[in-house]
């Protein structure tokens, strides 16, 4: 009897294909109360009627990037835009599963198709590959589906993971549930991971197309403080102490309003993770006479009076603004996970973030080496700030390490394309 046919696999199988339904139910019920649950049902209403009506050539070659938000999608970008270059006669299709990817990115212009990625059922995943009908299929990081993944291996398409990081919690290594999950990995034709705990985590189950690559972002990043452009209206309100905080979530803004207020002397550049109005108003309200608005000043509104707190109220600029930073902030560590450190340290500066960072390497890496700092409390984030902002020794120090972390794991997307040029 062949592996994937056993008696404890189709049972694994069929549990799965339940908990698949039981999520599509979760989701009905979520979209009457929740926008996000209501935005995943809305993408996917007649996906495949749109699809079809898409893509209509069937001799186009084409290649498939999957991502589960937007997160990924900075892992995949690195990757596409230089198979884009490289390999110009294909055609590029790009999905998400999350809406916070999706509604981003639809508009992605190097790709040739951005699509929803249907529910995991037998009946849509041959849909979805016969629609496709890609000559090698690349996931980013994870969002691994089984039925999918197994139309795509049945039709010997060459199926990739890369930036790939792997903990021995994780289901596939679970010693009941990880016998059925850990075949989802053995559909893959190559898996690229970011370090060498993942690496042998995975030959230890018997996964031999396996390398250390590294993490694609170190390639984004540095592609994008490379080509930084100033900030005009920015610059006038920079000083030696100024911090520039990203993505920050209700917690974060306490924490930093709390250190401004008592710290006349420091300057604040914030950048909400969600430019909405409940957000800017919760920011105008703690920084009540001290801020200014992005874009009054892009506009050339001046302020009467100097302001302590630049508020970011548009999108697409933090990249650039970590520039300007003499300290950085990312926010979301005290929610759901912290966000993206390593466009902070691209620039060479240190970074502070809360404590829910566990699950990110670079956050673990950045610790190690004394460049980043996590803090739990106020009083911890007043002692870093009040340390590195009056100590530029200790920040020139720093910088170096930072700027050495970076270019020391860049080189992941040459490792990826170069497997992709021999075999696709």
């Amino acid at each position: 009897m062949r592996p994937f046919l056993t008696p404890n696999y189709m049972i694994g199988t069929a549990i799965y294909w339940c908990l698949i339904k039981l999520y599509k139910f979760a989701i009905l019920v979520a979209s009457a109360f929740n926008s996000k649950a209501k935005l995943w049902l809305k993408g996917r209403e007649k996906l495949f009627d749109h699809i079809q009506l898409q893509i209509n050539n069937s001799n186009e070659k084409r290649i498939w990037f999957h991502c589960a938000s937007l997160g990924e999608f900075e892992q995949a970008r690195p990757v596409i835009e230089a198979f884009k270059e490289k390999f110009p006669q294909y055609k590029i299709i790009l999905t998400f599963f999350s809406p916070s990817g999706y509604e981003v990115r639809k508009n992605y212009n190097l790709a040739d198709w951005v699509f929803y990625l249907p529910l995991d059922t037998p009946r849509n995943a041959r849909r979805l590959v016969d629609l496709f009908n890609p000559t090698i299929a690349l996931f980013a990081k994870y969002d691994l589906w089984y039925f999918i993944l197994r139309q795509l291996h049945r039709r010997q398409v060459k199926i990739v993971l890369f930036s790939a990081i792997f903990r021995q919690e994780q289901l596939f290594f679970n010693k009941i549930i990880g016998l059925w999950y850990k075949r989802l990995l053995f559909f893959f034709d190559k898996i690229f991971v970011q370090d060498k705990n993942s690496y042998y985590l995975l030959r230890n189950i018997g996964i031999k197309d396996v390398d250390i690559a590294g993490d694609t972002r170190f390639d984004r990043v540095v592609k994008i403080a490379q080509k930084f452009t100033p900030l005009p209206h920015i610059e006038p309100y920079i000083t030696d102490k100024t911090i520039v905080a990203g993505s920050t979530w209700e917690e974060d803004d306490k924490i930093l309003a709390q250190y401004i207020n008592g710290n006349p002397a420091a300057t604040l550049v914030i950048a909400p993770h969600e430019v909405t109005h409940k957000s800017l108003h919760r920011l105008t309200k703690l920084f009540k006479g001290k801020y200014a608005l992005y874009t009054d000043l892009a506009q050339g509104k001046k302020p009467s009076t100097k302001p302590q707190v630049i508020i970011i109220n548009t999108i697409g600029l933090l990249s650039k603004l970590y520039h300007y930073a003499t300290i950085t902030y990312v926010g979301g560590g005290f929610g759901h996970g912290i966000h993206n450190l390593l466009e902070a340290v691209v620039y060479g500066k240190p970074v502070i973030f809360g404590p829910n960072h566990s699950k990110f390497k670079e956050a673990i890496d950045l610790i190690d080496i004394e460049v980043g700092f996590c803090i739990k409390n106020f009083d911890e984030a007043k002692k870093v700030l009040d340390t590195l902002l009056n100590d530029g020794q200790t920040l020139k120090e720093l910088s170096h390490r930072a700027l050495r972390y970076i270019y020391n794991n860049t080189g992941a997307t040459d490792k990826i394309l170069n497997w992709i040029e021999r075999n696709i």
